[in-house]
């Protein structure tokens, strides 16, 4: 197996980087309905204890929001109002499905060391997080969390996961979608590789108060197969053997039906105001998260 199974809290984050993520934050531009008052001010208006404005009085307003000491100054009678506060709730979903068990290094493992991140970035803005995996279903998702201090037990969930399965994209979604409880972020990370394509899943995303991202994350070999010859290729999902002779015209073949299917992805995500990044094992976790993220609207 490619993935480490041997991989700590430790090796998920670097110090280095640590610093550079506590200067970002979550991007959440939609307003995100929550059960629960926290740390993030809303655009609605309600009873909180962070005043934000007044307005004139009329009749049938709370008089215990009346401001007396305006009425004094003015003679005029004033409403307090208030900002309500809510949190911000940011799902991480990672893709745990036997395909990404693939690569040098490997897609399974990027995944994870891309989820910490993320999950370190909005813990550090005190946001409730959570982080998940998926393969034929949606496999296990941790009670969201908040604070510094609940960052082991989120990068702990992170090393406990294991690649296997077959991937059902569909499902993981539906199940995500009947679940929720709250609104908020969504970051699935993912190659996508669903035999059953990706407009069904993704369909559970949509008309809801949902900042959607997907990451896609594929192999060097992957984008340019290191190939040539006779070969007997194995599908890790369902175990199939297929024998087939690579050659040029082949592997053009290849990359093209790769090409568009990533076009694909990138385009249905551009028309229904999902956020899309691809980036491959050879880059830089720097670059994603400090460049392609922000470059996207997803950290700021």
């Amino acid at each position: 197996m490619a993935y480490d199974a041997g991989l700590t809290p430790k090796d998920l984050i670097e110090p280095r980087l640590m610093g550079r993520l506590e200067q970002l934050d979550i991007v959440a531009r939609k307003v995100l309905v929550s059960r629960q008052k926290g740390e993030r001010r809303s655009k609605r208006r309600g009873n909180s204890v962070e005043f934000d404005d007044y307005r004139p009085y009329v009749m049938g307003d709370d008089i215990r929001h009346l401001d007396w000491n305006v009425y004094g100054r003015l003679e005029k009678l004033f409403i307090k109002l208030f900002r309500e506060e809510e949190d911000i709730y940011v799902h991480i979903l990672v893709d745990a499905s036997a395909s990404m068990d693939h690569g040098s290094p490997c897609k399974f493992d990027y995944a994870r060391k891309l989820a910490a991140a993320v999950a370190y970035t909005a813990l550090m803005k005190n946001h409730r997080t959570a982080v998940g995996s998926f393969s034929s279903n949606l496999d296990s998702v941790t009670r969201p969390q908040r604070g510094r201090h609940k960052l082991l037990r989120l990068l702990t969930s992170l090393c406990e996961m294991k690649p296997e399965g077959t991937t059902n994209l569909m499902e993981a979604c539906k199940t995500f979608y009947i679940g929720q409880k709250a609104k908020g972020v969504v970051i699935v990370i993912s190659d996508f590789f669903d035999r059953s394509g990706f407009e069904g899943a993704l369909k559970y995303f949509l008309g809801q108060k949902l900042e959607v991202c997907l990451l896609q994350v594929l192999s060097e070999d992957e984008v340019e197969p290191p190939f040539a010859g006779d070969l007997k290729l194995r599908d890790a999902e369902d175990g199939d053997d297929t024998d087939m002779t690579v050659s040029a015209p082949l592997l053009k073949a290849y990359r093209k039906n790769l090409g568009s299917f990533l076009e694909e992805l990138r385009s249905y995500c551009v028309k229904r105001g999902l956020k899309y990044l691809f980036a491959t094992t050879a880059t830089p976790l720097e670059d994603v998260l400090l460049h392609y993220m922000r470059r996207e609207g997803v950290l700021q």
